[in-house]
């Protein structure tokens, strides 16, 4: 046996030992039981884009989709001039305007502006800009789903976690959604207020960083900073529609729901032990949901 071979077999030895070792002395700890996430049934989560009449306030365009039978609904916030935390489903006003150089009554007058140039409306366009507060008043049977679209390294970004805190607390909504972001230190933030009595998504990185400890077998070592995945099919290489990957997050007590535009995947989806789907095509899901 040459000195590579004994050296392998060694350091191979070794990380046997420590695998063992760990498995011994760290145990996992599942997260607590959060009620927003408690549904007797597989949730179906609508991400509303835009209105489909211009001419219908966003609000009704919202009541119109929860009349279908959802359960909630995703969204995406960034936080005004004057602070208020502002939900956009059209995502042209994001790229046009920059969210946070405007209060809250001079974006719905530019949204007006940009549709009397552009001449594809007479409606008053104003009314496709709602607050997050419109929507958590207007729907308090339902789950949201609130993504923080600001950065942490801009000031709104950097006070928009207190304000959320704040108006979740006012609203006593702190039991009906769940808190998320692409930045994981924004969700990091939030918590510093929320202290885990809130509903937390997992960021970016918290969802690579559990499936590398899965796939490397130290998912033992993996200790859960949020109580729900919000996953796509694939990510890069990551595919996350696998059935040892949501069993290992099941058992973590994390939810686990999957992103889907169309239902040609959906039925591989449901066959795992899943909680729901977040989609843009509420009829549809939800027309296949209750037909299986």
């Amino acid at each position: 046996m040459g000195r590579k071979t004994k050296v392998a077999l060694t350091v191979g030895a070794a990380s046997v030992a420590a695998w063992a070792a760990s498995k011994v002395v760290v145990k996992s700890e599942p997260r607590a039981e959060k009620k927003a996430l408690q549904f007797s049934e597989l949730a179906v989560v609508a991400d509303v884009h835009i209105a489909d009449d211009s001419s219908v306030h966003l609000l009704s365009s919202y009541t119109n989709v929860a009349d279908l039978g959802v359960h909630g609904f995703a969204v995406d916030v960034q936080l005004t001039k004057d602070e208020e935390i502002l939900l956009v489903p059209c995502t042209d006003l994001l790229y046009s305007i920059e969210i946070a150089d405007y209060t809250l009554a001079e974006i719905k007058d530019e949204y007006d502006m940009d549709a009397d140039q552009s001449h594809e409306s007479t409606a008053d366009c104003s009314s496709q800009i709602i607050s997050l507060r419109e929507l958590l008043e207007k729907f308090p049977q339902l789950l949201i789903i609130i993504s923080i679209s600001d950065s942490p390294d801009t000031y709104e970004g950097s006070l928009i976690p207190s304000k959320m805190w704040r108006l979740l607390k006012e609203l006593d909504a702190a039991e009906r959604v769940v808190v998320t972001s692409l930045y994981d230190e924004q969700i990091d933030r939030f918590n510093l207020y929320a202290q885990n009595s809130v509903a937390l998504g997992a960021g970016s990185e918290e969802i690579k960083k559990a499936y590398v400890a899965y796939s490397s077998g130290f998912g033992h070592l993996y200790k859960p900073t949020a109580d729900l995945f919000c996953l796509p099919e694939k990510f890069g290489v990551f595919p996350f529609a696998s059935e040892g990957f949501v069993n290992f997050l099941k058992q973590l007590n994390i939810h686990v729901f999957y992103e889907v535009s169309d239902t040609s995947t959906m039925q591989k989806l449901a066959k795992l032990d899943i909680d729901g789907f977040i989609t843009s095509t509420p009829d549809e899901v939800l027309t296949y949901c209750n037909q299986n």
